[in-house]
């Protein structure tokens, strides 16, 4: 049975300024040490790739994992960073009971945002802005008792 989202993963050209901004600005934590390979046909098997190498962190905050991965082979296609209306994975959204606060540590941290926090509308206030590698981050809050907020998500088990 799955039991919900485990991780979100992201690579980086550079693994130790991303996980310091992930680490200050929403107080993400190592879970183990960072991991390195090369060479290695377990690593290449899982990712699907061959002559990968690399170093990955596994960072945790709250009710998430994050992955960090900063590939030194095969090279990653190069491109700017998803848009939210591209095809694909192009964002997570992490929630708040501050967005005002919030938005301006974030902002201090690195972050960059188009626009300011709006006013509520049915009940969410939200902003998408980009960490330091461009990558999309929704900021959001959302009243307590609507049907998206964190409170109403349950750990399904198999006793119910």
């Amino acid at each position: 049975m799955i039991r919900g989202i485990h991780h979100v993963s992201l690579h980086t050209r550079d693994l130790d300024k991303i996980c310091t901004f992930y680490r200050e600005a929403f107080g993400f934590v190592p879970v183990v040490d960072e991991i390195s390979w090369e060479d290695n046909a377990f690593f290449d098997s899982v990712i699907g790739l061959e002559g990968t190498a690399g170093r990955l962190i596994m960072l945790k905050a709250n009710n998430v994992y994050l992955e960090v991965f900063e590939y030194s082979s095969p090279p990653g296609r190069e491109g700017p960073p998803l848009n939210p209306n591209d095809l694909g994975y192009t964002h997570f959204c992490v929630d708040t009971d501050d967005i005002e606060n919030d938005y301006k540590r974030l902002i201090a941290a690195g972050m960059t945002f188009p626009r300011t926090v709006p006013d509520e509308v049915t009940g969410i206030r939200s902003v998408y802005g980009r960490d330091p590698d461009g990558n999309v981050i929704e900021l959001q809050q959302v009243v307590p008792g609507h049907a998206f907020s964190l409170e109403r998500l349950k750990l399904r088990t198999s006793n119910g």
